[in-house]
């Protein structure tokens, strides 16, 4: 009897995803095989999307959260049409190929996230669908047809559900009510070490309704038509996010079938044949893709290309109708902000000391009535980040056009939830914590800059000087850490003049960024705000010059210790040493800089001396062999602020006599 199409599209998948892993000696094919009958049913009879233009606004978003079954996305994105011809499948997992082992956004046209490490995706997802949510609130008009309509799409395995970012992340759906979120589980009941009862036996089903999601189960993982219908169930539920639990077999037909040996690595030759053998497939050509399969999977990639053309009749026609909301829309789509938005930045007076947490409230709430598409919040410490909206309700069920979002204690799950908005695009979301949590945010943050997304992470309560809460609260190597992710761009801004600015030059990248605040006040610079935001634009500039044309020393630092940096300089003038003092808030953007401008700012000839309340890792980079280090390489202490920073080495006697020990003219010391 000749298969139906149905099942040659699924064997289909399965063996291109074989015969892939096989070749490259590496993977993972049993997810694949075991998924792609659920994989099938909706990317053939649900998901809208179109394979010719990957970025149409309006499409479904996929995300394969098990990342590690990437082979199952690929062999998706060839037989429907999308732009990764077969020879990148024949090139799995090699240098500079399309198809990496884990799939990478950026990297392969169609693959919306890159999912990497378990959980992610899952959290990403949550993302995209509150963007959903918060556009169609938006742009939507009651009684006609909808611009912003369209579902968020995973499927998630055993790992995504036992990493705690998943229960977090699910909680916040719920909470929220995200009717368009629906997830596959691949319930294979297999990891790596075994059968997942080894340490996983929790009752998924319960779980996920208890934190008030849809929950559906399909016994019968290759059953396509029972998929189908519990997917239509899903989009047809408005009130509940939705988890389908779909009982699989990790390498299904093959001998390792529901075994861990079918989980990270090649069936094996003889395992491979035996495989296609039982399920009726042809031991040649390996990449076997019948006509029948291509044929059909093509005309779906067409269904999609007409679904994109009505909706871009709508468009048009709503543009007719709602001209200003049609502006908006289209800004937000394409990214677009107001011509000079960053000129109407807050300036700070030098008469008052501000807080720099204090100072990037006052400019979120600026840029939040310039550019309509902020929106964001923290981690239940929105009064003590800053990160309230003012003009603004809280985003919820029934309020989704609001900015203000409650993540609550959840960083892992906010970290992932911004990332995923930033990925569906017509928003710019910004999350907010202790920079000392940064630690909880980690994997999303790294992902960030994978995949070079507009994240904004807005860390308060930089270091020691927040005081009585001591060294559990008191970060001292986050600082270099986050400076150490490639493609991650750190401020620290001195006052609240670069903290405007920071957050315009921030805004103007294409990657992920972080602005990391202070708890207390600090004194605004003596410096014209435009100097300042010229030089915060290029990582760092000279805040107070030396008396000499030449400096002995230069002084230079970050946030807080800027000040500290300034009231030293005043003391080794005193004794005849020429002291620059150099704020360099942003050390991405100035190694970015011409090494022109770099030793015009630092000096070639001065002896340096850098001074920064954290690790000093990384500072001698930029003070040389010759030069020395202000730093804390130790956990802080339980104190008032002013008192920790001055026992813990960050005063002028200290800044003073180690810029004595370094000074060539190295006058004698005394105390200050």
């Amino acid at each position: 009897m000749t298969p139906s199409i149905d099942r040659l599209c699924v064997d289909t998948i399965r063996f291109l995803a074989v015969d892939a892993v096989e070749r490259a000696k590496s993977g993972h094919p049993g997810m694949p095989m075991g998924a792609a009958p659920m994989a099938f049913a909706l990317w053939d009879r649900v998901l809208k999307h179109n394979p010719g233009d990957p970025s149409w606004f309006d499409r479904d978003r996929f995300i394969l959260s098990a990342g590690h079954g990437s082979m199952l996305l690929y062999a998706l994105l060839h037989t429907y049409g999308y732009d990764l011809p077969l020879d990148q499948l024949v090139q799995f997992r090699q240098y500079g190929s399309r198809t990496p082992g884990h799939p990478e956004y950026g990297h392969t046209p169609g693959v919306e996230a890159t999912t990497g490490p378990l959980g992610q995706g899952f959290g990403m997802g949550v993302g995209m669908a509150m963007a959903e949510a918060h556009l169609a609130a938006r742009f939507n008009i009651a009684g006609e047809p909808p611009i912003v309509d369209h579902t968020t799409y995973a499927i998630v395995s055993d790992g995504d559900l036992m990493e705690g970012i998943s229960n977090e992340a699910a909680s916040l759906a719920g909470t929220l009510k995200l009717g368009k979120l629906v997830y596959l589980y691949d319930d294979n009941r297999i990891t790596i070490d075994g059968p997942t009862a080894l340490a996983f036996t929790e009752d998924v089903d319960a779980r996920f309704a208890a934190l008030k999601w849809h929950v559906q189960v399909v016994e019968d993982g290759t059953d396509v038509d029972m998929i189908e219908r519990a997917l239509r169930a899903a989009r047809d539920e408005k009130e509940r996010p939705s988890l389908i639990r779909v009982r699989t077999h990790i390498g299904f037909g093959s001998p390792k079938q529901d075994s861990e040996k079918a989980h990270g690595e090649p069936l094996g030759a003889e395992a491979a044949r035996a495989a296609k053998e039982k399920l009726g497939w042809p031991l040649e050509p390996l990449f076997h893709i019948p006509k029948e399969v291509a044929d059909h999977c093509r005309e779906a990639g067409a269904r999609g290309a007409r679904i994109e053309s009505e909706w871009g009749e709508r468009v048009r026609t709503y543009g007719k109708k709602y001209r200003d909301l049609a502006v908006a829309f289209d800004a937000a789509r394409f990214e677009r902000f107001p011509k000079g938005w960053e000129r109407e930045l807050p300036v700070f007076p030098k008469e008052k000391p501000v807080a720099t947490r204090a100072a990037s409230g006052k400019t979120i709430n600026t840029i939040a009535g310039k550019i309509s598409t902020l929106l964001g919040g923290s981690a239940d410490l929105t009064g003590s980040n800053n990160t309230r909206i003012d003009s603004s309700k809280i985003f919820a069920r029934g309020s989704y056009e609001e900015r203000n979002v409650h993540f609550g204690v959840r960083e892992h799950a906010m970290g992932a939830a911004v990332n995923g908005m930033a990925l569906h695009g017509g928003v710019m979301p910004f999350a907010g914590t202790f920079l000392i949590f940064s630690d909880y945010m980690r994997p999303a943050i790294r992902l960030s800059a994978l995949m070079r997304v507009p994240s904004t992470f807005i860390f308060t309560h930089d270091s020691i000087g927040l005081g009585e809460d001591g060294p559990t609260h008191q970060p001292v190597e986050h600082l270099m850490s986050l400076r150490a992710i490639p493609g991650f761009t750190v401020f620290r801004p001195a006052d609240g003049n670069e903290t405007a600015a920071a957050w315009a030059s921030a805004l103007s990248l294409k990657g992920p960024r972080a602005l990391v605040l202070t708890r207390q006040a600090l004194p605004i610079l003596d410096v014209d705000p435009e100097v300042v935001r010229k030089g915060v634009a290029r990582g760092a500039y000279v805040v107070a010059e030396a008396s000499k044309r030449k400096p002995d020393v230069v002084l230079v630092a970050t946030g807080s210790e800027v000040h500290l940096a300034l009231e030293s300089r005043t003391v080794l003038e005193s004794r005849g040493v020429a002291t620059r003092v150099v704020s360099m808030p942003c050390w991405e953007l100035f190694f970015e800089q011409t090494p022109r401008y770099r030793n015009s700012v630092l000096s070639r000839s001065a002896r340096k001396v850098a001074i920064e309340a954290g690790a000093t890792l990384g500072w001698r980079e930029i003070v040389g062999d010759k030069g020395a280090i202000v730093g804390l390489d130790r956990f802080g202490a339980s104190a008032p602020g002013p008192v920790a920073m001055e026992q813990l080495g960050f005063n002028v006697d200290n800044v003073v006599n180690t810029a004595l020990s370094v000074s060539k003219r190295n006058p004698r010391r005394v105390s200050a």
